[in-house]
């Protein structure tokens, strides 16, 4: 199916050309956490769940490894 068109319509195309809008570019919001494993107080075991402690205490002694050297 073919659109008519006018002689005016091809002529302003040839001439100014075709511009083809795009979306609009969303700027980036926020970075949000979206798992508890991220949140501070989770990984520093604050929050009482004794599976956050524990791998609270994990993540020290893996960060503390290279320190004594």
């Amino acid at each position: 199916m073919a659109r008519n068109v006018s002689e005016e319509e091809i002529t302003t195309a040839m001439m100014v050309g075709i511009t083809f809008k795009g979306t609009k570019l969303r700027k980036p919001a926020e970075e949000k956490v979206k798992t508890k494993a991220k949140k501070k107080t989770y990984i520093t075991g604050l929050h009482k769940s004794g599976s956050a402690k524990k791998k609270a205490e994990i993540r020290q002694r893996r960060a503390n490894r290279h320190k004594n050297k």
